[in-house]
């Protein structure tokens, strides 16, 4: 069974058993999660889209890790007024394993 789910202002495509790099969010390492935005699940060739979303289905998970991601480079410059600014940026994720997918598609 796959699912689309919502989270963070970002949508992934899941199954069970997958590792997903999530948006920051405040549970600890170990501790459950549970998405009850569900856009979408598919088992086999069967398929049901919500209208925003599926009624009465969620995808639950564990937090393995929270970290950061690679550096990015951000560098601000204005010609000719030797206005220059380098900065990085780092940012924070959750690593979150699929465990089931809860939902009925007919």
């Amino acid at each position: 069974m796959e699912a689309i789910i919502k989270t963070g202002g970002h949508q992934y495509r899941v199954k069970e058993g997958d590792l997903i790099k999530v948006q920051k969010l405040l549970n600890e390492k170990g501790e459950k999660v549970k998405f009850d935005t569900v856009l979408m699940l598919k088992d086999g060739e069967k398929l049901l889209v919500g209208n925003p979303t599926v009624q009465n289905a969620y995808v639950e998970g564990v937090v393995k890790e929270q970290g950061k991601d690679k550096k990015i480079t951000v560098f601000f410059y204005r010609h000719k007024t030797r206005n220059r600014k380098k900065t990085g940026h780092r940012q924070p994720y959750t690593m979150i394993q699929i465990e089931r997918i809860v939902g009925e598609v007919s």
